[in-house]
C-alpha cells in the first residue's frame, strides 16, 4: 500500500476512535445502562483502551495539544464492588480536578503552559513545589483512572513475557507489586515501570512524585500505578489498605499496559 494512503488509514482509524469515545459519552449523558451497553456493543469494545485528554486524539498521538483535564472513561459506578461510586465521584471530580485547577494556575503565563508533562518532570528540580505537586497529582491520575477497566482481562502475551523475564513469575511480580503499594508509610503512589535499559521495575513514590521526575531514586516511563492516598479508598476500605490493593487486581485494564510498553519499546 502506498505510503500516503497507509497515512489516510491511520487518519480515519483514528477519527473513528475518537468518535467512539464521543458516543460513550452520550451514552452516559442519556444514563444507559453498562449492562445494556454490553449487549449491543459486547465486551470487547468496552475492554479497548479510551485515549486519554493528555495524549490527544487528533491526528499523531505525539502531538502535544496542551494541558487538558481528561474525561473519566467510565461511569462512577462502574468498578464497584472494588472501587464505590461516591469514591470514584469525589476522587475524580474533587481531588483530580483540584491538581489540575492549581497546576494550571501555577504555570500559566509561564513556558511550562505549552510544554508537556514529560518535560516538566524531566527538570521538575528547578520548578516550584506548586507545579512539582499539583502537576504531578494531575499526571499521575489520569494514569490511574486510564489503567482500570469493569471489564475483566487477561494480561497479554507480550506482557506476561516481558514481566516474567524481568521478576522471575508473573505472581512474583504481583506480590511485590501488592507489598510495595500495602507498605508505603503514609501517602503515594507504587508503579510497574521500565527504565532506559528495558528493565521493568517496581516502585513507590511519595505524595504526587511519579518516576518520570529527575528528582526519583528510579527513574522510568510509568506502565501501572496505584494511588494509596487515603481519598482513594477509605470510605470503602477505611483503614484496610491491603483489601484495596488486593481487590485492585480484578480492575487492571491490562490492555492499557501493554500498550504503554509497546510504545516505550519502539
Amino acid at each position: 500500500m502506498p505510503e500516503n494512503q497507509v497515512d489516510n488509514f491511520i487518519y480515519l482509524l483514528k477519527g473513528t476512535l475518537c468518535t467512539f469515545q464521543e458516543i460513550l459519552i452520550n451514552l452516559n449523558n442519556f444514563k444507559m445502562e453498562r449492562r445494556k451497553f454490553i449487549t449491543v456493543i459486547g465486551a470487547t469494545a468496552l475492554a479497548a483502551p479510551v485515549i486519554s485528554s493528555i495524549a490527544s486524539c487528533g491526528p499523531g498521538n505525539e502531538t502535544f495539544e496542551g494541558h487538558n483535564f481528561p474525561d473519566l472513561p467510565y461511569d462512577f459506578n462502574s468498578l464497584e464492588p472494588y472501587i464505590d461510586a461516591r469514591t470514584m465521584e469525589l476522587h475524580y471530580s474533587k481531588h483530580h480536578k483540584g491538581y489540575f485547577d492549581k497546576f494550571i494556575a501555577a504555570v500559566e503565563n509561564t513556558e511550562l503552559i505549552g510544554t508537556p508533562m514529560e518535560q516538566i518532570f524531566a527538570g521538575i528540580r528547578k520548578h516550584t513545589d506548586a507545579v512539582r505537586n499539583n502537576g504531578g497529582g494531575y499526571y499521575n491520575h489520569a494514569l490511574y483512572w486510564e489503567n482500570m477497566t469493569p471489564v475483566r482481562m487477561e494480561v497479554p502475551s507480550d506482557l506476561k513475557k516481558a514481566v516474567e523475564k524481568d521478576f522471575g513469575t508473573f505472581d512474583d511480580f504481583r506480590k511485590q507489586f501488592s507489598s510495595a503499594a500495602k507498605t508505603i508509610f503514609g501517602s503515594g503512589w507504587a508503579w510497574l515501570a521500565i527504565n532506559d535499559n528495558g528493565k521493568l521495575f517496581v516502585t513507590t513514590t511519595p505524595n504526587q512524585d511519579n518516576p518520570l521526575m529527575d528528582i526519583s531514586p528510579d527513574k522510568g516511563v510509568p506502565l501501572l500505578t496505584i494511588d494509596v492516598w487515603e481519598h482513594a479508598y477509605y470510605l470503602k476500605y477505611q483503614n484496610r489498605r491491603g483489601e484495596y490493593v488486593d481487590n485492585f487486581w480484578n480492575i487492571i485494564n491490562w490492555e492499557t499496559v501493554n500498550k504503554r510498553l509497546e510504545k516505550t519499546l519502539k
